[in-house]
C-alpha cells in the first residue's frame, strides 16, 4: 500500500474491535469520541503532510517500488541521516513538537532494529529466527504505513523487589502457555503512549531483566490492537472536549494519550514474536544495539521544533505588551541558547555517524548523550520563562464566544488590545495559545512527559559521569599541574 493519507489512517482506526477504556466507559468509536477525535484528526494531518511534503518525507522502497515514509529508512550513510532528519522535522512541525510519539518514533526504532542483525540474533545466533521475524515486521510496518505504539516498562508494585525478583511474579508480562503456532502471554506493562490511535502495539526490551529471571519473562513481539485479551486503560483525558481551536488551540488537538496495558491471556502467532523466552537475549539486545543514538535523532528533532515554537511564543508575548526589559531579553536569550546547543548536537552527531558493524549508520552518541539529561531540565525551565513573561495576562484572555458578542467585543477592543496596533482578538488568541502550552491539563501532562521520557535527568547525569564520559584528557590536565609539585 505504501504511505497512507489521513483519511486512510482514520479508516484504519475504525477497523476491528479494540478494548480501550477512558474514565467509566469503554470507547468503541475512537475517531468519533469527543476525547479522542481532536488528536485522531491531528494525526491524520501528519499522514497527509507526508504527501504535501512528498519530496522531503517520502522515499521509494527498493523492493516494492512504493512510496514509504523516510522514517522507515535504514540509514547507510551520513547523507541518509541528514535526509531522514529533514523528513522528521516536517513531521514534528505538524504538532509543533507537542506529540512525542507520532508514528515516526516507532518507525525509526524498528528501522534501527532491522539494521542490526547481530544483537537481535542473540548470543551464538540463538535468536536468528526472532530477528528474521522482526525484519519481516519492519517491512510490513513500512509498506502498510502502520501507526505503532509500544510498551517497554514493567509496572511498579513494590520498589523493594520489582527490579530484583521476577520468580513467580504474576504482574510483569510473561509467557503462560504455548501451542504449535502461538505463544500465550499474561501480565501488564506501561506506558503505551498513542495507544488509542495505533494499529498495533510492540513490546521490546526496555531495561535488562534481573539475574535469574525465568525464561518466560524474556519476550518481544508486535500484535494488532484488536487482539483478544489486549486491554488499554487510558489516563484521565487532557483534551478539552467540545471546544474550539481559538479557545484551546493545543489541548483540543494534541492529547496523544497514555495507557496502562493488560495482557489477559493474549495469544500471539509465533511469526510475530521477536524474542521468545530468552532472558539473555532480552537483557543484552538494547545495550548492544545503536537504538538510543538512533532514536535520539528523532526525539531531539522533535524537541528542537518544540523549543523553537516556545521561543517564538515567548517573543510574541513580549511584543504583545511591548516588553523590552533586559530581564525579558535575558530569558528569551536563554531559550535561544538551548535551541542552538540542541541543533549543534544534532549536526555533530550526524557528522560523526558511523557503521556499528551490520551496515547501519547511526548518529554518534557522544553529542546526544548530554541532551538526555539537559532536555529534561530545559523544558521545565522554558515553561517557567513563558509563565514569567506572560504573567497575569495569561489569565485575562476573552474567549471566542465573548469576542463574538457585540457588546463584549467592543469592550475587549477598548480594554484588552495589545501594544501598538495589536487587536484584542489577536492578543486573546496569543495568550490563550500560551496558556494552553504552559497552564492547561495538556501542559501538565507534557511537562511530566518531558521530565521522564528519556529517563530521569539525575540517572542520565550519573550514567554520563560514571559509565560514559571519557576522563582521559581531564586527568591529563590535572596531572600536568601536579607533576611539578608532586
Amino acid at each position: 500500500m505504501g504511505a497512507r493519507t489521513g483519511e486512510e489512517f482514520l479508516n484504519g482506526l475504525a477497523t476491528g474491535t479494540r478494548e480501550v477504556w477512558l474514565g467509566d466507559e469503554r470507547v468503541d468509536d475512537i475517531v468519533g469520541h469527543p476525547a479522542f477525535s481532536g488528536a485522531a484528526h491531528s494525526l491524520a494531518s501528519v499522514f497527509d503532510a507526508q504527501h504535501v511534503h512528498a519530496d522531503e518525507c517520502l522515499m521509494t522502497d527498493e523492493v516494492s517500488g512504493e512510496q514509504v515514509n523516510v522514517s522507515h529508512l535504514i540509514p547507510r550513510s551520513v547523507e541518509d541521516l541528514k535526509r531522514r532528519r529533514i523528513g522528521l522535522t516536517r513531521i514534528s512541525e505538524q504538532t509543533v513538537g507537542l506529540m512525542g510519539r507520532t508514528p515516526d518514533y516507532m518507525n525509526v526504532t524498528y528501522a534501527g532494529f532491522a539494521g542490526e542483525r547481530t544483537p537481535w540474533s542473540g548470543p551464538d545466533g540463538r535468536n536468528a529466527g526472532g530477528y528474521e521475524n522482526l525484519q519481516a515486521f519492519q517491512r510490513r510496518l513500512a509498506l502498510d504505513d502502520l501507526s505503532l505504539t509500544h510498551t517497554i516498562v514493567q509496572p511498579t508494585i513494590d520498589r523493594a523487589i520489582d527490579n530484583i525478583n521476577y520468580v513467580n511474579n504474576p504482574v510483569p508480562l510473561h509467557k503462560v502457555g504455548e501451542t504449535p503456532d502461538t505463544i500465550i502471554v499474561r501480565g501488564a506493562r506501561i506506558l503505551s503512549t498513542l495507544a488509542p490511535f495505533a494499529d498495533e502495539i510492540a513490546v521490546y526490551p526496555g531495561l535488562p531483566l534481573p539475574a535469574g529471571t525465568p525464561a518466560e519473562y524474556g519476550l518481544s513481539f508486535s500484535i494488532p490492537m484488536s487482539t483478544p485479551g489486549l486491554i488499554f486503560l487510558c489516563r484521565d483525558n487532557a483534551a478539552t472536549i467540545g471546544s474550539n481551536a481559538f479557545d484551546h488551540p493545543l489541548s483540543s488537538r494534541f492529547d496523544e494519550q497514555d495507557a496502562f496495558v493488560i495482557f489477559d491471556n493474549v495469544e500471539i502467532p509465533k511469526e510475530w514474536v521477536f524474542i521468545d523466552g530468552d532472558p539473555e537475549t532480552y537483557s543484552s539486545v538494547m545495550g548492544a544495539t545503536g537504538w538510543w543514538p538512533n532514536i535520539m535523532q528523532q526525539t531531539t528533532t522533535r524537541a528542537l521544533t518544540k523549543m523553537e515554537f516556545a521561543y517564538g511564543l515567548g517573543c510574541r508575548l513580549a511584543e504583545a505588551v511591548n516588553d523590552t526589559q533586559p530581564t525579558t531579553a535575558d530569558m528569551l536569550g536563554e531559550i535561544a541558547a538551548y535551541i542552538d546547543i540542541t541543533r549543534a548536537a544534532l549536526d555533530n552527531a550526524e557528522d560523526m555517524a558511523f557503521d556499528r558493524g551490520d551496515g547501519a549508520v547511526f548518529p554518534h552518541p557522544r553529542p546526544l548523550h548530554p541532551l538526555r539529561s539537559l532536555l529534561a531540565t530545559w523544558f521545565p525551565r522554558v515553561r517557567d520563562i513563558l509563565v514569567t513573561i506572560g504573567s497575569h495576562n495569561l489569565l485575562a484572555a476573552p474567549s471566542r464566544g465573548m469576542l463574538r458578542d457585540e457588546r463584549m467585543s467592543a469592550l475587549a477592543a477598548e480594554f484588552l488590545h495589545g501594544a501598538g496596533d495589536m487587536a484584542a482578538e489577536r492578543r486573546a488568541a496569543l495568550h490563550r495559545l500560551a496558556w494552553d502550552f504552559v497552564g492547561s491539563g495538556l501542559a501538565g501532562r507534557n511537562d511530566l512527559y518531558e521530565r521522564n521520557y528519556l529517563g530521569s535527568a539525575r540517572n542520565n547525569r550519573m550514567h554520563l559521569h560514571g559509565m560514559y564520559f571519557d576522563r582521559t584528557r581531564a586527568y591529563e590536565l590535572v596531572e600536568s599541574m601536579l607533576a611539578p609539585v608532586w
